[in-house]
């Protein structure tokens, strides 16, 4: 889980994900107040661990020929790849 660059506080896992759901807004540490912001490789890994996994299910693994289930089921997939993504997302000191 990312720390804090400055004073290695550890962030949390709530803090982490709701700052990617609302435009990757910066985080700030609770104990020292510095700013980090996401890395433009943690936002390439947010969508490797969330958009790409549904769009490929979408469009090429789908096994239901309903579409409401394969919206459902995309939808699922984005959810629980979401989950993962605090863990392995980068964030810098913001400049």
């Amino acid at each position: 889980m990312q720390k804090c660059e400055n004073c290695n506080a550890q962030f949390s896992w709530s803090k982490i994900y709701k700052s990617f759901w609302w435009m990757y807004k910066p985080i700030e540490c609770e104990s020292c107040g510095v700013r980090h912001e996401i890395t433009i490789f943690g936002r390439f890994t947010f969508v490797i661990l969330t958009i790409l996994p549904m769009l490929i299910f979408m469009y090429f693994l789908t096994l239901f020929n309903n579409v409401f289930v394969t919206i459902g089921a995309g939808s699922l997939i984005l959810i629980v790849g979401s989950f993962f993504t605090p863990f392995v997302i980068q964030y810098e000191k913001a400049s």
